[in-house]
């Protein structure tokens, strides 16, 4: 058995069924837990946009900032779930669970924000300040004050998660760019050099840097596809009417798709929501874990209301894979969006995409390797970060040569190992103590 067949086996067949129970069950309880938070406390989220919280970071006695804005702490975090999981999830979903995946996808994205919401809330609560005046928080620290054996299961789980995602969007940006001739070991240098770079200006250069480029992206990302979608409405609503048929009945053959079972659909969908907004992984609380703001509610309902983003893109990636027909056939690949933009949208349309597309994954690389070396900061006392910067480096150069379907099926194992712990974690803490999350 090699590799690929291995991780295939663990994923489909020792996890598939106890993971998915977990992943939706722990949304259903805190959805409830929380009073159905993403429904009712929407006015309350629009009070927030439209007044802003007026944080603006703070900084320590040498002048380095230690925390940063409260909304640069959600476009830091949403730089790293609606970039590439949001263009490239949904079509590996359909691919995998049929049309239907997109469905599940949405309902998990609804049920997930709750644990979103717990996770953010949660991390603030429970943050510390270092000695030399370095704000440190996140999955962690809340875990640490539940038991420190989970938060070290996560602690090592999650440095593996990091470093795994930023080799994956290295592999898919060298993928598409190799479909125009471009080496992948180049596009993977070029990324590898980028992150060493901003990574070394810390938490205010990362969330400056995405708070810019995440409104432009997604701008310019959905024009594209609107403009695909709406240049033929009938094949929109074929598109539409097709995830609802395979909701229903997944298992039938649709030209060159082989078909799913109904829970391999369900599956499908959910886990790919997972990979979309880190709602279960506890991984996008770690920059809201720095946001200065005193109300961890106020963060954790920012957190929960950027699954609109996730929902949107995420709904608009799977019409276009669907409308164009691009998931009927081929192999396994992370390419399907690309080739979608090259069949209905060649010249300025695609240039576009390749433009956005980079910036989504240039993105996300940044935030989660930011998000890496906060968790090594964290397992290791605040020692050998440059060391660890040093191996995030070498990650995203090598990532970018590595086959397509063993690097998703490996971190579609690591996932879980880090989700385990900190579900349990949430659900403990969401017990022990209902005030902190009460909204």
């Amino acid at each position: 058995m090699d590799f690929l067949s291995f991780f295939s086996w663990l994923n489909e067949t020792v996890f598939a069924i106890p993971s998915t129970l977990l992943f939706f069950g722990v949304g259903v309880i805190l959805t409830l837990k929380i009073g159905v938070l993403q429904i009712r406390g929407f006015p309350r989220f629009m009070r927030l946009l439209t007044s802003g919280i007026k944080g603006k970071g703070k900084f320590d006695e040498s002048g380095e900032k230690r925390t940063i804005n409260p909304f640069h702490a959600l476009f830091t975090a949403m730089s790293t779930t609606i970039g590439m999981g949001s263009i490239v999830g949904p079509s590996i979903a359909i691919m995998t669970g049929g049309p239907g995946a997109l469905f599940w996808m949405i309902i998990y994205i609804f049920f997930g924000s709750a644990t979103k919401f717990a996770e953010v809330t949660f991390a603030l609560d429970t943050r510390i300040q270092t000695e030399d005046g370095r704000v440190i928080g996140g999955p962690m620290q809340y875990l640490y004050s539940v038991s420190s054996w989970l938060a070290n299961w996560y602690g090592i789980a999650m440095m593996m998660l990091f470093a795994g995602w930023s080799s994956l969007q290295s592999n898919t940006l060298a993928t598409i760019y190799a479909q125009e001739s471009v080496p992948k070991w180049t596009v993977g240098l070029g990324l590898a050099v980028l992150v060493w770079v901003v990574l070394h200006g810390g938490a205010q250069r990362v969330g400056a840097l995405a708070s810019k480029l995440v409104p432009f992206m997604f701008v310019l990302y959905i024009s594209c596809v609107f403009f695909i979608l709406f240049s033929d409405l009938s094949a929109f609503a074929h598109a539409i009417s097709l995830v609802s048929y395979s909701v229903l009945q997944p298992e039938a053959t649709i030209g060159g798709f082989l078909g799913a079972t109904m829970f391999e659909t369900v599956r499908a969908g959910m886990h790919r929501a997972v990979f979309i907004t880190e709602a279960g992984l506890g991984t996008a609380s770690i920059p809201h874990a720095v946001a200065d703001t005193k109300n961890p509610t106020d963060q954790g309902l920012l957190a929960m209301f950027s699954g609109i983003a996730d929902i949107i893109l995420s709904f608009l990636s799977g019409m276009l894979v669907l409308v164009t027909g691009v998931w009927l056939s081929g192999d396994f690949r992370s390419t399907l969006i690309y080739e979608a933009f090259k069949l209905r949208a060649p010249g300025v349309a695609q240039l576009a995409l390749l433009v956005s597309i980079s910036l989504f994954i240039i993105t996300t690389v940044i935030g989660n390797s930011f998000n890496g070396s906060q968790s090594f900061a964290f397992m290791t006392n605040n020692r050998g970060t440059q060391l660890y910067m040093t191996f995030l480096v070498g990650v995203i150069f090598f990532g970018a040569l590595m086959p397509v379907p063993l690097i998703w099926t490996i971190m579609d194992t690591i996932t879980i190992f880090v989700a385990v712990p900190n579900l349990i974690g949430i659900l403990i803490l969401s017990f022990r103590k209902p005030q902190v999350i009460k909204c």
